[in-house]
C-alpha cells in the first residue's frame, strides 16, 4: 500500500483494510456538502409518514451515512445496514452508536446469491448511495435489483442515487423488467442520478 502525493492511499480499494477505510471515510466525508441534499431530496420520495416505523434496507450501507439521512426523515424507522467490508460497518456503529437499538449490521457480499436470505426482510424501504456501481459488472448489478424486489412489501420502495456511467436508461429498464411497476429519475447530473421504483404503481 502507497501513499500518494496527495497524501491518499493509492491502492485500489481495499474496503477490507482499516487504515485505508479510516483513510478514505476522512475524505469522503468533504463531500457532505454536496452529497447530504441529494440524500434528502432522494428519501423525500419515500411516501410513508415520518413517524411510521419502517423497516429499511441500506445496501452497501459503508460508514452510515445514508441511514443517517434515513433516521432524520424517519426516527422511528428500523434499519439493516448490509456490507462486505467490516471496517466500514465497524465505523457505522460507532457513527450511530446513539441509534444501536434501532439498528442491525450485516456483512454479505452482494456477489454471493445468499446475500439477500442474510439480510432478512421484508422490508418497506430499500436505499442505496455511491454503492452499486462497485461491482461493475451490469449482470451483477442487475442481478442485485432483482434481489432487492423480491425483499420489498408489495408496497415496498427502492431508492438509488448512484454512478451509472454508460447512463441510467438501461437500468431504468432493468428495474421495470425486474417488476417494478413505477421507476422514476427524479434527478440526474450524469453521470449521477437518482432512481425511485415502486413495486406498485402510485
Amino acid at each position: 500500500m502507497s501513499i500518494g502525493a496527495t497524501g491518499r492511499l493509492t491502492v485500489p480499494h481495499d474496503w477490507h483494510s482499516a487504515d485505508y477505510v479510516a483513510d478514505w471515510i476522512a475524505h469522503d466525508t468533504a463531500r457532505d456538502p454536496e452529497r447530504r441534499p441529494r440524500l434528502q431530496s432522494m428519501l423525500a420520495m419515500a411516501p410513508f409518514p415520518r413517524d411510521a416505523a419502517i423497516e429499511v434496507l441500506d445496501v452497501g450501507a459503508g460508514y452510515g451515512a445514508v441511514t443517517e439521512e434515513v433516521l432524520k426523515a424517519f426516527p422511528k424507522a428500523r434499519v439493516t445496514l448490509q456490507d462486505y467490508s467490516q471496517p466500514m460497518l465497524g465505523a457505522a456503529r460507532q457513527r450511530l452508536a446513539s441509534h444501536a437499538a434501532q439498528l442491525r449490521y450485516v456483512t454479505a457480499d452482494l456477489t454471493d446469491p445468499g446475500w439477500a436470505k442474510a439480510v432478512g426482510g421484508p422490508f418497506d424501504l430499500a436505499v442505496s448511495a455511491i454503492a452499486l456501481h462497485n461491482l461493475r459488472d451490469p449482470a451483477a448489478i442487475f442481478a442485485c435489483y432483482r434481489a432487492i424486489h423480491d425483499l420489498l412489501r408489495p408496497t415496498g420502495w427502492f431508492l438509488d442515487y448512484d454512478l451509472f456511467f454508460a447512463g441510467a436508461e438501461a437500468h431504468i429498464a432493468e428495474l421495470r423488467e425486474t417488476g417494478f411497476a413505477s421507476v422514476e429519475c427524479p434527478w440526474q447530473e450524469p453521470p449521477r442520478a437518482i432512481l425511485a421504483a415502486a413495486r406498485t404503481g402510485h
